[in-house]
């Protein structure tokens, strides 16, 4: 199995002069998925555990809606992720190249009309950042090589799931993938991304089933726009004593920072 880092040596600087040092760098691949014979995307991406995303990409997408509809998925050394389906398939027409870092790629047009999520979820601010501070903590490769990006599935007391890869919009249908092998049901969930919140990651959120999104950075004007239609709550700049509530704000409680206090200052 592949892995998501490799070892190097550079040159470190400093004021008081420079040396050779050991560290690690991000390992980045192309991959390239066919699905009953029929190529239907090329992906940058970070190598290890491919299953997961090719599964949730073709999840994401509509090919797939449950690990029972793949008969065979196999990965070669070259990267190239082979799928066959228990079910005829046809090419999707249209491809979609989205913006931002990883290239996110999709078949749907991400501003088509979609109904809103119905959920009752609500989670006190303090929660939030609690499981923040857990996706960072778990965030192995980042520490290891720094320049990767992270996500994760969370219910208001625990992470239940963290992907990394070099792509942000990779990291969404990394989760749904290793949710579908998990057995772990998404809708209700609450999204976690150390990424910006483009109108594509809005897109995988709502695909997943998850009505509160929460990043370390910003969300985007259109994402902004697509969650509130959509019944998604998003929230930006997620840090350990503030954050920014765009979309649905009822969501998020105020409080819950003095159990956060106590259980970090106990750890």
């Amino acid at each position: 199995m592949s892995s998501a880092s490799l070892p190097i040596q550079y040159v470190a600087h400093w004021r008081g002069g420079a040396e050779v040092q050991n560290g690690e760098v991000v390992h980045e691949v192309l991959a390239c998925l066919s699905v009953n014979g029929l190529q239907v995307a090329e992906m940058m991406c970070s190598p290890a555990k491919l299953d997961q995303l090719a599964l949730g990409f073709l999840y994401n997408e509509g090919i797939i809606t449950q690990l029972a509809d793949v008969a065979t998925l196999h990965i070669s050394e070259s990267h190239c992720i082979e799928v066959w389906l228990n079910k005829p398939f046809d090419a999707p027409k249209r491809l979609i190249v989205t913006a931002g870092c990883g290239g996110g790629t999709t078949f749907t047009d991400p501003e088509s009309q979609r109904a809103p999520l119905q959920s009752d979820l609500t989670v006190y601010a303090g929660q939030l950042a609690e499981r923040m501070k857990e996706l960072q903590w778990g965030a192995e490769t980042y520490r290891q090589a720094r320049g990767i990006h992270t996500a994760g599935l969370a219910n208001a007391e625990r992470l239940l799931l963290q992907v990394e890869d070099i792509g942000r919009h990779n990291c969404l249908d990394r989760l749904q993938g290793a949710a579908m092998q998990a057995g772990i049901a998404t809708p209700g969930l609450i999204l976690f991304t150390s990424g910006r919140i483009s109108s594509e990651m809005i897109h995988k959120a709502w695909r997943l089933g998850v009505p509160l999104v929460c990043s370390r950075t910003s969300p985007t004007q259109i994402s902004v726009g697509l969650a509130q239609a959509w019944g998604i709550c998003v929230v930006g700049y997620l840090r350990q004593d503030r954050m920014r509530v765009y979309t649905h704000p009822q969501r998020v409680l105020a409080g819950g920072y003095h159990e956060l206090g106590e259980r970090v200052g106990g750890a």
